[in-house]
């Protein structure tokens, strides 16, 4: 466990830990759809939401680690692996987590599309909420 919040510190808290807090949320979402009879057009929506903008977050994560990463070497002036590690960590986890917490909330949206009723779809099969 303490492994793991080093890997988050190192993907930088500013974009790790709102990684963190929307899987709570999503996984969150995910069981209270799975409590929930009926339509569940909105649960789906908002976990499609959701999890466009966690991906979005990691990967604007990743833009800053680069630049972090490209600031370092300027600075120093030499390039050394030493300085490009921790910008390149940064840019490497957050969309790591980013992913993980997409594939999540993904899989749920693919659960309650299959355990949806037939009627719960127009003509064009889109969800009718």
């Amino acid at each position: 466990m303490n492994a793991l919040l080093s890997k988050f510190n190192d993907g930088g808290p500013f974009f790790s830990y709102p990684i963190i807090i929307l899987l709570l949320v999503i996984i969150g979402l995910i069981i209270k759809g799975a409590l929930q009879k009926g339509n569940k057009g909105k649960t789906i929506a908002l976990l499609s939401s959701l999890s466009w903008f966690v991906l979005a977050w990691g990967f604007l994560g990743r833009t800053f680690g680069l630049i972090m990463a490209f600031d370092n070497v300027q600075a120093s002036g030499e390039l050394t692996p030493h300085l490009l590690a921790g910008g390149l960590k940064m840019a490497i986890l957050n969309p790591l987590f980013a992913i993980i917490t997409f594939i999540i909330a993904r899989a749920g949206i693919l659960a309650f599309i299959w355990s949806a009723k037939k009627e719960s779809f127009d003509e064009k099969g889109k969800i009718v909420r």
